[in-house]
């Protein structure tokens, strides 16, 4: 078996479309309508619950026990962008974890959560660049020396 990408219910597909494509910068690989692939595996579908016998009343919406996850390399540079767009509601501000990786989280248009992160080599230049030796990065992030390296 192999995994082949996540599904996303839908009320809007053009809203949803609009959100992924003009605000996160994703790109459509297929576009069928009510069916929407986009680069990186995920995909959104209007009607979904319809196409497996539920109802409207069978989603809740900020179930808060899904995410996307998107990285970046300028987090400060995506959050103040995300902040200047109206309508955008946020779950929390930048958040740094004890592995020294920061992100924001944010709703789509269907209350989905939207993770958005510095990717791990960035947050390995990050801390170099603060000062901390390749050892001490490596114990910073829980990442093996070899990947610090990498990053160099």
């Amino acid at each position: 078996m192999q995994y082949g990408g996540s599904l996303l219910a839908v009320k809007d597909v053009n809203a949803s479309k609009e959100f992924y494509v003009s605000v996160l910068e994703q790109k459509i690989i297929f576009d069928m309508g009510e069916h929407v692939t986009f680069k990186g595996g995920f995909s959104i579908q209007k009607n979904y619950l319809q196409m497996i016998g539920l109802n409207e009343n069978d989603i809740s919406q900020k179930a808060h026990d899904f995410q996307l996850y998107f990285e970046v390399t300028d987090l400060e540079s995506w959050n103040s962008q995300l902040k200047n767009i109206g309508g955008l509601e946020f779950l929390h501000d930048i958040k740094e974890y004890a592995w020294g990786q920061r992100c924001i989280r944010l709703y789509d248009p269907d209350m989905h959560i939207i993770e958005i992160a510095e990717s791990m080599e960035s947050v390995v230049m990050r801390f170099l660049k603060q000062g901390l030796s390749i050892e001490e990065t490596a114990e910073r992030t829980m990442f093996p020396v070899d990947f610090v390296k990498q990053c160099l």
